[in-house]
């Protein structure tokens, strides 16, 4: 399993937020490329970059940070947020991202999303972000009547790397994550799932490592890092025994 540290941007510092909640968000660095590598420093093989101005306005509005990361790190590098065309995947593509993370696309335009699996395989991923197991898309701000287990479905034979797959009503809060509810949705995919949203601490990595044969690809971690509540080496270190 790979462990995610998530670097996500507003105006141009990393931030977090509280279920989303774009006037909740809490400033834990000015220095996106820093604390990229610093991550990177202390042994991460990934990072997970989330443009959070871009997801409300659907278009790319933290490229400077974006750039600034990736002349920072040799790791890796997923971003989301405001990509919502072929243009836009292959423009990031080009310059130095790994893996893009598609999630209005993936409801709104399954289609497209479906041709940027075939014609970049491996190097795209589909969110899914649910709020009581529905879907939500723009930046989290619109709820759908999808069903996340029946849009991560959508995507079975598409090629696409990874469904990352983020529990709304826990991410930001460090209430713990959904470990029973991430395994059920793996164990119905051939498609690694990435978990998000909730971690708090070792018991969470430790529960997650626990049913990493359900199909669980990794974990995205944000406020427990920042804020000191989950030790990154450690954490580490369980996901590699």
């Amino acid at each position: 399993m790979i462990l995610y540290p998530a670097i996500d941007l507003k105006d141009g510092q990393c931030v977090r937020l509280w279920r989303g909640q774009m006037d909740r968000a809490i400033v834990f660095s000015d220095d996106p490329a820093g604390q990229a590598k610093s991550f990177a420093a202390q042994g991460c093989r990934w990072l997970h970059v989330v443009d959070l101005d871009g997801a409300f306005a659907g278009k790319p509005m933290n490229s400077r940070a974006v750039d600034a990361i990736l002349g920072a790190v040799e790791v890796p590098v997923q971003l989301g947020g405001g990509i919502r065309d072929l243009g836009a995947i292959e423009r990031w593509l080009e310059r130095g991202i790994a893996r893009v993370v598609l999630g209005t696309l993936a409801l709104r335009a399954p289609e497209i999303a479906r041709e940027a699996c075939r014609k970049f395989p491996r190097q795209i991923a589909i969110g899914i972000d649910a709020k009581s197991g529905r879907v939500a898309v723009e930046g989290w701000a619109e709820a759908s009547d999808m069903e996340a287990g029946d849009l991560a479905r959508r995507f079975e034979d598409s090629g696409a790397a990874a469904i990352v797959y983020t529990d709304i009503d826990r991410d930001g809060t460090k209430t713990g994550l959904d470990v029973q509810g991430t395994a059920e949705l793996a164990r119905g995919l051939s498609i690694p799932v990435i978990a998000s949203g909730g971690v708090a601490s070792i018991a969470d990595i430790e529960a997650l490592k626990g049913v990493e044969d359900a199909g669980i690809g990794g974990v995205i971690v944000g406020r427990a890092l920042y804020d000191g509540g989950l030790d990154l080496k450690q954490a580490l270190a369980v996901l590699a025994a």
